[in-house]
């Protein structure tokens, strides 16, 4: 046998070996919004992953630690994976009103960006509007934003808020925007709106009973609609609600013993790699810590694999999907309190095959 034939059998089991080889355990963070520098605070954020590559990372530009009054809907964009964040970009300056609860999908066959979000007067949280904006230009300009609230909230609902997180386009097309809502006596349910013509109309779909509040939805495998939802009593576990009709009404409320939680929002999304969730890990309201990623190789029925990613204060966490395989969190996090800064973790699932899950 001549050497170029031994040359190739080596390159080959090199070659072999390599692809079979266990991956790297990888993990870098950093700063993204920063309490001080510019508002004094930002919360509640959200990501997206945009068709050019970029990351594109949404806040709550707050002027007080305060739900309501003067908050600004604001993003930062990344073109290098999370490395560094580009300037401050306010979206929605509604003086000193309200602009928040951000749940943005980008819509695959158009290249749009829509970006949902809600209103209220300054000190009036109940009197709460629901528009959306866009951008066709990832995220660099956005358009004159349009009321949706006659179209997706009926007139006894009072409370109302999009995601917050992000809303998510189902393998039909159909935009899904999840969204939680109050009547009387300020019990909230979780819900959905959705448009099947890309963005051109919206309608209110199913309610999940009984009450609920801020969710996160994912579609499986075989098209059912997952929602994942914070529940306010004193079970202290994420909600789960299944869709057959992609969104128009939802199966029975159930709790996921796996999933504790502290009364507060979490993320989840669907990826190659299975279902990936996040939020502060503990059954104590207060104080919320404990930042945790779980991953389910079997779309929720077990979560096997998790690692907690901060240990301190944190509270509010958005997901995304890294062109490079990886996966990303934002969330809210600092020494004191949640809420000093958001910041960004770019990791492997190797990364989380390392580490455990805060123990209860």
């Amino acid at each position: 046998m001549n050497a170029l034939y031994w040359f190739l059998i080596v390159m080959l089991l090199a070659s072999c070996t390599e692809a079979t080889s266990p991956a790297e355990p990888l993990y870098e963070d950093t700063v993204v919004f920063q309490s001080g520098a510019e508002y004094f605070t930002f919360r509640i954020p959200s990501i997206i992953e945009s068709p050019n590559g970029d990351l594109i990372a949404f806040a709550e530009g707050r002027e007080s630690l305060r739900d309501e009054g003067d908050i600004d809907l604001v993003m930062k964009r990344s073109s290098d994976l999370g490395q560094t964040w580009g300037p401050l970009q306010v979206i929605i300056d509604n003086g000193t009103d309200t602009a928040g609860n951000p749940a943005p999908v980008f819509d695959r066959d158009t290249g749009r960006l829509w970006l949902p979000y809600c209103t209220n007067p300054g000190e009036d949280p109940y009197d709460r509007r629901v528009w959306m904006t866009y951008s066709d230009d990832f995220g660099d300009t956005w358009s004159p934003p349009v009321d949706l609230t006659d179209a997706v909230k009926p007139a006894d609902w009072r409370w109302y808020a999009t995601g917050p997180g992000r809303s998510i386009q189902l393998s039909s097309g159909r935009l899904v925007v999840p969204s939680n809502h109050s009547l009387d006596g300020n019990i909230r349910r979780s819900h959905v709106f959705y448009s099947d013509d890309h963005g051109e109309t919206w309608q209110v779909g199913g309610i999940v009973d009984p009450a609920s509040d801020e969710s996160q939805i994912a579609e499986l495998s075989d098209g059912r609609v997952m929602m994942n939802t914070r529940i306010p009593d004193e079970t202290h576990l994420r909600g789960i609600a299944i869709s057959e009709d992609r969104g128009e009404s939802w199966g029975p409320l159930t709790y996921d013993e796996t999933l504790i939680d502290p009364m507060c929002q979490g993320s989840i999304i669907n990826t190659s790699q299975g279902l990936v969730f996040s939020n502060p890990a503990t059954q104590e309201p207060f104080p919320r810590d404990h930042m945790t990623v779980r991953l389910s190789l079997d779309e929720g029925a077990t979560w096997p694999i998790g690692r907690e990613i901060d240990a301190g204060p944190s509270a509010y966490s958005a997901l995304a999907k890294l062109p490079d395989g990886r996966f990303g969190l934002l969330w809210e996090s600092g020494e004191l309190y949640p809420y000093e800064s958001i910041r960004f973790a770019a990791f492997n699932r190797a990364w989380l095959e390392e580490g455990t899950v805060p123990s209860q």
